[in-house]
């Protein structure tokens, strides 16, 4: 029988393959070894013998900095010393240009204890360079999950930024056939989507340990992974590292620049972060000799600002905009500006204007590298043609999640005709199989069937319908917003997500509109619309412009002939939303559309609209991960499907598991047909949720294997072996998981599973209880490293409004009081939200209910009775802790206000 390996046994191993690989091993016990481990090889590095006073100061150096994210800007300056004999000395952490020039350790078993706490914690594999501890591997023995090893090294993480591993910039965790690896930050408890695996080229997981120890810690990959793919992200502070297919994106343009004048595309699916991969090319390239500009180019204005703004939030003032053409053709003479975003529009007027040709004539022949967001969306007219003609010395790039291909060629052309051969792809299908974006729930409702008198009737069920004059019959439409209305709750976790509803056309639009504000009162709706006579021929023109989004042409609109009803239409709907948002916006003002669309936009973003109508816009281009739920009544098919669909798959968090689509058309075959074209005709069990019998049948197969292990809730509090009770927590966690998919679905109920809901709240209730606080000072134990995924249980229908409600509902002198009472007080404890107040509700209940005689004075009565035992609780700790009160006051009521500590009060100044 062979033996499960041990931690030691795979560290002992990862150890020789590195020492194989040309690392250097090195015994380090204790802080102590590790400050004179570095101290030698930083010395070494540098060609200098550091005496005490001069390595003093480098260590002075490094303690300066309090964030990882200023650490790490910090090791990649120099550091700057005067040595003994009154030189001063510039002191390189790490060679930044030959990465391969630097000296590898590996060490294992560092044991470090924290200075404040006393806290002792040993690390399994430290991969230092030059001396500094650079990369952390945790390894946890096979059959642990992986992510036990994560949350070590979140706690580890809290432990050591009083030394050297504060420097770490990648952790590496592994089982031995599971392995990935992220960037350090200082708060990684929410960054678990961030772990990705290594792959290959064409995108096949490297995820045994063997195997990615020999491509990604291999020496010189590993250090440019460092030096070249971290990017120190100034708007969160915070460090982020490239996924794989990102990696091989950026180095495909890099070797096609420096070995060709070829152009080439990256398809890289919606949602799976190509504006990084942009930055970080372009970042490259404005370093590459002979580049005298890098042009990244978009296709909206609303797209210009966005780009500019996330560039600089990865390197600020890495990037300048243009806001108008001047500036453009000015900032493009510029030697010291390499990299400018701009619009299309303005590249256009920039290389076409006569007022513009004397400054565009002198740069015209200058190497410029072009790179394309997008690019389907704004390169099939002339302007591609111009650009190409214009620039003498030009290499274009284009990104686009959704290429266009020979099947849905525009105008003949293709991607490929465009920009020449494909340098990377990643799919929809390779996203959501390494969990980038989401997959999608798809619903298809609605049928016409016919009676026996000839009359057509409506249903929501699943059938084909094509009938114009059906589909905008105002019967249908309002059995429409009657099933939005009624599902919509359930859709989006109660409102904490947001919806866009795709219609067909500005009148069918007008005509929902009004039925939602009629039937549906309890959804915030708004709507944002082109108003010509034919809104798909003009969006076709502006979509090729580059406007589809924003920045209508009003003279444009004028040539279409403008539709007076939709127009008014409009100006109507913003009113609503005037009054609903407190805003001023009308079409009858300068720049009135533009704003509008901007703060939709922005409220949106906000989660302050439940439903917005469109009709193409927002389809495209719009991005907010709080967004779960397409409700579809237009003919969608290839890339504008996709793009659609797109809208909902960010990822988010664990309740957030897959976009959900509900159509109410028949669109089946042009899903499949869009999903078959942009992944292969295998994609649809990966892209697609599975039937809701298949969630009922796991489900009901893990409740069978939860009942075996403990036949019932009260069987769990007997359980006293560390590995039962996490075994214990492992399938109730999984059975969440399914719960949290079978519950978007418009037909679940609990009918259908194998446990009834008092018996899954029991078994809920001993899950809540084992989640560690975090307060105790015992051992540490097994259940701190493992993921309860909270999030899942949190339901946000039990809240206050719900507790009074029970509450009115209990009658001291009835005989079901007692039972009532025992339903409530289980509400709130099977709530993590509210299940810290259980005591306190039922405090209220014993001690004031009985008195309360009329139901309406009793959510004043609960209020002052929670007011009192703040109070109490508030003098009892300024008592204890000999507090000023004033002051505790102050700062408290400064964080219930902002949700942060007032940073100006500080402890001292409290007590």
């Amino acid at each position: 029988m062979t033996r499960k390996q041990s931690e030691a046994v795979l560290e002992e191993k990862l150890i020789s393959q590195l020492v194989g690989q040309g690392y250097e091993r090195v015994t380090i016990k204790d802080e102590h070894d590790l400050n004179e481990n570095f101290r030698k090889q930083l010395g070494k590095h540098n060609n200098i013998e550091f005496s005490d006073d001069e390595f003093k100061q480098v260590i002075q150096y490094l303690d300066k900095p309090i964030t990882i994210y200023e650490k790490g800007k910090k090791i990649r300056d120099k550091a700057d010393i005067t040595l003994d004999n009154g030189e001063l000395k510039h002191i390189e952490f790490f060679n930044q240009d030959k990465w391969c020039q630097n000296i590898f350790q590996v060490s294992n078993q560092i044991t470090m204890v924290n200075p404040k706490n006393k806290i002792k914690n040993r690390y399994d594999v430290t991969i230092l360079i030059n001396g500094l501890p650079m990369v952390q591997i945790e390894l946890k023995r096979r059959g642990i999950e992986i992510k036990e090893a994560y949350n070590q090294t979140i706690r580890y993480n809290h432990q050591t930024m009083h030394n050297l591993f504060g420097y770490i910039q990648i952790y590496v965790i592994s089982n031995g056939v599971n392995t990935k690896y992220y960037a350090n930050n200082r708060d990684l408890r929410n960054l678990w989507k961030q772990t990705f695996e290594w792959t290959d080229e064409k995108n096949k997981s490297i995820t045994n340990l063997d195997e990615f120890a020999e491509v990604f810690l291999e020496k010189c990959h590993l250090a440019k992974m460092i030096i070249k793919y971290i990017v120190l992200n100034n708007g969160y502070k915070s460090l982020m590292i490239l996924r794989p297919y990102q990696y091989y994106a950026v180095e495909k343009i890099m070797e096609r620049v420096e070995n060709s004048n070829k152009n080439g595309y990256i398809w890289h699916t919606t949602g799976s972060g190509k504006t990084l991969t942009s930055f970080k090319a372009s970042q490259l390239l404005t370093k590459t000799d002979g580049i005298f500009k890098v042009l990244f180019v978009v296709d909206r204005n609303d797209l210009d600002y966005q780009t500019q703004k996330e560039f600089n939030s990865f390197e600020k003032g890495s990037v300048d905009g243009t806001d108008n053409t001047n500036q453009l053709v000015k900032h493009l003479s510029d030697p010291t500006k390499p990299l400018l975003i701009t619009t299309i529009q303005k590249l256009n007027n920039a290389i076409s204007k006569i007022r513009h040709s004397k400054k565009m004539e002198k740069i015209k022949d200058e190497k410029f590298v072009f790179i394309f967001d997008e690019c389907h969306r704004s390169q099939f007219g002339e302007t591609n043609k111009k650009i190409k003609e214009y620039f003498t010395n030009h290499q274009m790039f284009g990104f686009t999640g959704t290429p266009i291909f020979e099947k849905n060629a525009i105008k003949n052309q293709t991607t490929k005709s465009l920009f020449g051969d494909k340098l990377h792809e990643y799919t929809i299908k390779d996203a959501i199989k390494d969990e980038n974006v989401l997959g999608f729930s798809v619903e298809y409702i609605g049928k016409y069937v016919e009676k026996e008198d000839g009359r057509l009737e409506y249903e929501i069920l699943v059938e084909d319908i094509d009938t114009g004059e059906l589909l905008e019959d105002p019967k249908r439409l309002t059995r429409i917003v009657e099933y939005i209305r009624s599902n919509h709750d359930r859709k989006t976790f109660g409102k904490k997500y947001q919806s866009i509803f795709a219609i067909s056309n500005i009148k069918t639009l007008r005509k929902y509109y009004d039925i939602f504000k009629k039937e549906a009162p309890n959804l915030k709706i708004a709507t944002i619309f082109s108003f010509a006579a034919n809104e798909n021929q003009i969006v076709e023109k502006l979509e090729e412009k580059g406007n589809i989004e924003c920045d209508i042409d009003m003279d444009e609109l004028k040539e279409n002939k403008v539709d007076r009803d939709s127009r008014d239409a409009l100006e109507r709907f913003m009113k609503d939303y005037n009054e609903t948002y407190g805003g001023n916006f009308s079409l009858n003002v300068d720049n009135g559309y533009n704003a509008y669309f901007k703060d939709v936009s922005k409220n949106m973003k906000e989660q302050k609209i439940d439903v917005l109508l469109v009709v193409n816009m927002f389809l495209t281009g719009f991005d907010s991960k709080t967004l779960n739920t397409l409700y579809v009544d237009k003919n969608l098919k290839y890339h504008g499907l996709i793009q659609a669909f797109s809208r909902t798959n960010r990822i988010l968090n664990e309740e957030k598991s897959h976009g959900n689509i509900v159509c109410f058309r028949p669109l089946k075959d042009q899903v499949d047909e869009a999903i078959t074209l942009y992944s292969d005709k295998d994609a649809s069990e990966i892209v697609l949720m599975e039937p809701y019998e298949t969630y009922v049948k796991r489900f009901n197969e893990k409740v069978k294997e939860l009942i075996e292990f403990v036949s019932t809730p009260d069987e769990v509090s007997s359980l006293e072996d560390e590995d039962d009770l996490a075994k214990f927590v492992k399938i109730f966690r999984d059975l969440i998981r399914l719960k949290t998919k079978l519950s978007v679905f418009t037909n679940f109920k609990f009918d259908d599973l194998n446990i009834d809901e008092n018996q899954y709240a029991g078994y809920q209730s001993k899950y809540l209880d084992m989640i560690p606080t975090g307060r105790t000072k015992e051992k540490i134990s097994v259940l701190n490293d493992i993921d309860f995924e909270i999030e899942l249980l949190i339901r946000n229908e039990i809240n206050v409004h719900y507790i009074i409600m029970l509450l009115k509902r209990l009658k001291p002198n009835s005989k079901d009081f007692k039972k009532d009472k025992e339903k409530l007080l289980s509400e709130i404890s099977n709530n993590p939200t509210l299940r810290n107040k259980k005591e306190l509700i039922e405090e209220f209940i014993e001690s004031q209910l009985i008195h309360i005689t009329d139901e309406n004075e009793l959510e004043e009565e609960l209020e002052k009775f929670i007011g009192q035992k703040k109070k109490e609780e508030f003098d009892k700790i300024v008592e204890e802790e000999n507090l000023d009160s004033e002051k505790i006051i102050e700062f408290i009521e400064e964080y219930e206000y902002e949700g942060v500590e007032k940073p100006k009060i500080q402890t001292s100044n409290i007590i």
